[in-house]
């Protein structure tokens, strides 16, 4: 798990002022007099002082502690603290933070072990709970996005995990919600990177989703054919009572056949005699003997 931290405080540039202050006041006592007691004096108090002033950036709030009890928040910018007395404990980051966890070898409802990563986005908006109810909010935080991701996968079969993830991230996203709410901390959302499953499994998933595809393959050709027979059903009813539109559509469906050179066709020869067509296929049939005659012709000639 992996959270984004803040930078520790030092010294700040007030501090600092002070300090070297105190130093060139030391300098000037001393130079007069040639006597440490004043420039000793002078640099114990520039260090005290040094310790008051406080700076926090504009995202951060200081939690301030006198003789260990809770006195207020400071910050963003300069403030300042009684020295010795006062104390930051801690220093509240209130961005929106960035946690990464995962679940590692968490049975489904379904009993599938499965590996789960997901991304906490999340933010202190209440930094005196953040302090002073949790000893450290960010890791608390962390441990309790880790636990109900588990929670959730437990009482989730495979099917949903796959494929209901923006369910289970809302899911996930209430639940941590509940339990972080009381340290001061709100969650923004939860996104689920990635769902690892065993690789035997992913083998017998491949093999179901061919077969369902299969099967709907077959399906829709089922539907087609119906659906074809019934437009030749609607054909067969207008024929039945259009002799001459099928006699046209028998020729025409001949003549597309003819077209085609080395074309074969079989016709029963009852089809010939009721439509009349004899004389048509003997056209046919003479014009191309004479074709091929000529062709012969021709090359003898050439021979010749």
């Amino acid at each position: 798990m992996k959270t984004s931290g803040r930078a520790p405080h030092g010294p700040n540039v007030i501090a600092i002022l002070f300090l070297l202050g105190a130093i060139a006041l030391a300098v000037i006592a001393y130079l007069p007099s040639q006597r440490l007691i004043a420039p000793i004096a002078i640099l114990a108090g520039g260090l005290v002082l040094t310790q008051s002033p406080k700076v926090a950036q504009q995202w951060e709030r200081g939690i301030v502690l006198r003789l260990g009890r809770f006195v207020g928040l400071r910050g963003p910018g300069l403030f300042w603290v009684v020295p010795f007395v006062d104390r930051v404990s801690s220093w509240i980051d209130q961005r929106t933070i960035t946690t990464s966890f995962a679940a590692e070898q968490t049975l489904t409802s379904d009993t599938v072990p499965v590996n789960v990563d997901a991304v906490l986005f999340w933010m202190v908006h209440d930094a005196q709970k953040a302090a002073l109810e949790v000893q450290d909010y960010s890791q608390a935080v962390s441990w309790a996005a880790q636990t109900a991701l588990r929670d959730i996968i437990g009482r989730t079969p495979l099917a949903d995990l796959l494929r209901g993830r923006e369910q289970i991230e809302a899911d996930l996203q209430q639940l941590i919600d509940s339990r972080s709410n009381p340290w001061g901390v709100t969650v923004s959302s939860v996104e689920m990177r990635d769902v690892v499953i065993p690789v035997a499994l992913q083998d017998a998933m491949s093999r179901e989703a061919q077969a369902s595809r299969e099967k709907q393959a077959r399906i829709i050709l089922g539907q087609a054919e119906m659906e074809i027979a019934h437009s030749f059903e609607e054909a067969a009813k207008s024929y039945m009572h259009n002799p001459t539109a099928l006699h046209l559509r028998a020729m025409n469906m001949l003549y597309e056949g003819l077209k085609e050179k080395g074309a074969l066709m079989l016709i029963p020869s009852s089809a010939v005699e009721s439509m009349g067509m004899g004389g048509l296929m003997g056209a046919a049939a003479l014009q191309q003997s004479t074709l091929t005659g000529g062709a012969s012709g021709g090359d003898f000639k050439k021979e010749g």
